[in-house]
Parts: C-alpha cells; sequence; structure tokens
C-alpha cells in the first residue's frame, strides 16, 4: 500500500508526492485521513521558506520529514480513522476517529500514543480546528483574563477567533475582536462577541483601557494597535509568529508610561501556570471537547481535494481573501 501527501519542495513551490506505507508495527496504529486543516498563518511562512535558520528545530513538527526551506512535509492538523492496529495496541481503537499532529498525507502508520479519540459530539470538520484550539487555550493561560476584564483580540483569523469565543465565556468579561476586514463581523456576532476595525479601535472613544489584549494577526501594525488600545498596566499576550521578518514596534510613546507587560505565548510548551498539572495529551483533549460548540464551524471557510492543495496553498500564501480555516478532503 501506499500513500500521498502534501510536500513543500521549494520556497513557493509544492507538490503531492507518493511512499510506500508500511504495516503498523507493535504499538502504532495506522489511520486513513478523512481531513486535515491548514493552519495558513505558519503554513503560509514555511511555503514560503520564511523559517529563519535558527528556528528550523524549534520549529519542526511532530511528523515532519525533511527540513525548511525544503523539500519538507509538514502539517499538523489530521483527523482520519482508525483502520487496522498493531501487536500491542487495543482492538477498541479500531474504527475510531481520531485527531493527529501529523502533516497532510493519506494515510499514516504512528504511535498509538500520538492519535487522541475525537469526542462524539465533535464532527470532522470541526476537530481539524484541535491545533489551534490549543493555541488558542494555552494563549488564555498565558494571559490569564479574570471575572469582569475588558478583553481585546487584535486579528480575526481562526486563532483570534477561538481566543474571543473562549474569554467570552468567562463571567462579566467584555470582549472585542479587531481585524481591518469588516467582513470578520459577522463571524464576532456569531461567537458572541464585539466587533471593531483597527483605526475606530484606537480613538479616544475606542477600546483604550483593555485589561487584557491578545495580538494573533501576524502583522507588525497589528502590535501597534494592541499596544495602544492596551490600559495602564495591563498584559498584551503576542501570539503571532513573524517568521524571519523584523518587526518595528512603538516600544516609546505610551509603553513605558502605561506600564505595560508584553507576554509572549507559544503552543510549543504548556503554559507555565498549568505546565505542573496539564501535559500535553490533557490539554489536546481538552481542546476537543471544547469543540464540541457548534458556533465553531463558522470558522471554517474552504475545502479542497488533496491533488488541489499545491495551487490553493499557493492562493492562501499570496492573498488569503477572507479565508479562515482551509480544509483538505482525503476520501
Amino acid at each position: 500500500m501506499e500513500s500521498q501527501a502534501f510536500w513543500v519542495v521549494a520556497p513557493g513551490q509544492a507538490e503531492i508526492r507518493r511512499a510506500p506505507l508500511p504495516a503498523p508495527g507493535a504499538g502504532e496504529v495506522q489511520v486513513r485521513a478523512t481531513l486535515s486543516g491548514i493552519s495558513r498563518g505558519t503554513e503560509a511562512l514555511v511555503f514560503g521558506g520564511h523559517v529563519p535558520a535558527s528556528q528550523t528545530a524549534a520549529m519542526r513538527c511532530p511528523f515532519q520529514e525533511g527540513d525548511f526551506p525544503g523539500p519538507v512535509k509538514y502539517g499538523y492538523a489530521s483527523v482520519g480513522v482508525v483502520v487496522a492496529v498493531g501487536a500491542e495496541v487495543a482492538p477498541t481503537w479500531l474504527k475510531r476517529r481520531v485527531f493527529c499532529l501529523y502533516p497532510h498525507q493519506s494515510d499514516y502508520v504512528v504511535p498509538v500514543e500520538s492519535v487522541t479519540a475525537v469526542p462524539d459530539g465533535v464532527p470532522n470538520e470541526r476537530a481539524v480546528l484541535a491545533a489551534n484550539m490549543e493555541t488558542a487555550l494555552n494563549g488564555l493561560w498565558d494571559g490569564a483574563p479574570r471575572l469582569g476584564d475588558k478583553i481585546c483580540v487584535i486579528g480575526g483569523g481562526v486563532v483570534g477567533c477561538l481566543v474571543a469565543a473562549l474569554a467570552a465565556q468567562i463571567p462579566g468579561t467584555s470582549v472585542t475582536l479587531v481585524d481591518r476586514d469588516a467582513g470578520r463581523a459577522p463571524v464576532a456576532d456569531g461567537l458572541g462577541v464585539s466587533f471593531g476595525l483597527p483605526d475606530a479601535a484606537t480613538t479616544d472613544d475606542g477600546l483604550g483601557g483593555a485589561d487584557v489584549v491578545f495580538h494573533t494577526s501576524g502583522d507588525p501594525a497589528g502590535l501597534t494597535t494592541a499596544l495602544a488600545v492596551a490600559g495602564f498596566e495591563a498584559t498584551i499576550v503576542e501570539m503571532s509568529w513573524y517568521g524571519d521578518r523584523l518587526v518595528a514596534a512603538p516600544l516609546g510613546e505610551a509603553f513605558h508610561h502605561k506600564r505595560l507587560r508584553l507576554q509572549s505565548s507559544q503552543v510549543g510548551q504548556v503554559a507555565p501556570a498549568r505546565r505542573a498539572r496539564h501535559s500535553h495529551a490533557a490539554r489536546l483533549r481538552l481542546a476537543l471537547r471544547l469543540l464540541e460548540d457548534p458556533r465553531y464551524d463558522a470558522l471554517i471557510s474552504g475545502s479542497c481535494a488533496l491533488e488541489a492543495a499545491p495551487a490553493v496553498m499557493a492562493g492562501l500564501a499570496l492573498d488569503p481573501a477572507g479565508a479562515l480555516c482551509h480544509i483538505i478532503s482525503y476520501r
């Protein structure tokens, strides 16, 4: 048997490659992928060859093959069904729907501990958001918003929308999602949060005075907006990753006067506030349970067959045109 997988062969170029698929060994399962999700922000940087040399080890995903800038097989949001199990694996895993931090590939064999059962209340399309939900959950643990906080999320991509929706479930909070695309307003409304454009957010009667600001846009201009809307002694959680781009931030102006705290957040490690009690596996299980909420269906914005993925990725990297999570379909 053989599998098909999406490979970035050089910056800006991708193709589908075939490879033999081994039978599962002891402690392993074979997964037949149903869907996988494109994590557009990070994968666009990988596709464009923008992973800095200093970060090639840190940016490796669990089952990556090859190295940056390419050829490299990358991705981490696969949903499928277990179709075979090796020795020492309970037969109850057969036919179970699972999530795995695996690249875009039709069939694969992994250790059983690398797959997480998808709850019955989470459809496949929503389950592909699990990795993004983990990122959002970790960001909230890092930012530690409290009851009654005024919270601002800069950047209406998938991660920003998830952060905003989760923060809005904290009693008494007032949450606003800020994005330069006015088309995000209906999405924000569906998630139960307010919406604002950047220019309006930074006016005197705008969103100034936020207790916690989450920046998820991936655009340095968004960080400028985040600094502007933060209140006195507020926390700004920087969740964007810029790859090899240099970022200019206005750390003059009111940054010191307002005694702002700039906190990085990255999903590779469990947030320090929860690290002693939550493993990576436990965090992923929680992320999947949180996706039982049908409101998150609004974050799926398109799909394509695996064969079309190279062209689709090129388009998303060049101009996302309002895309949120784009799904690759295998069956």
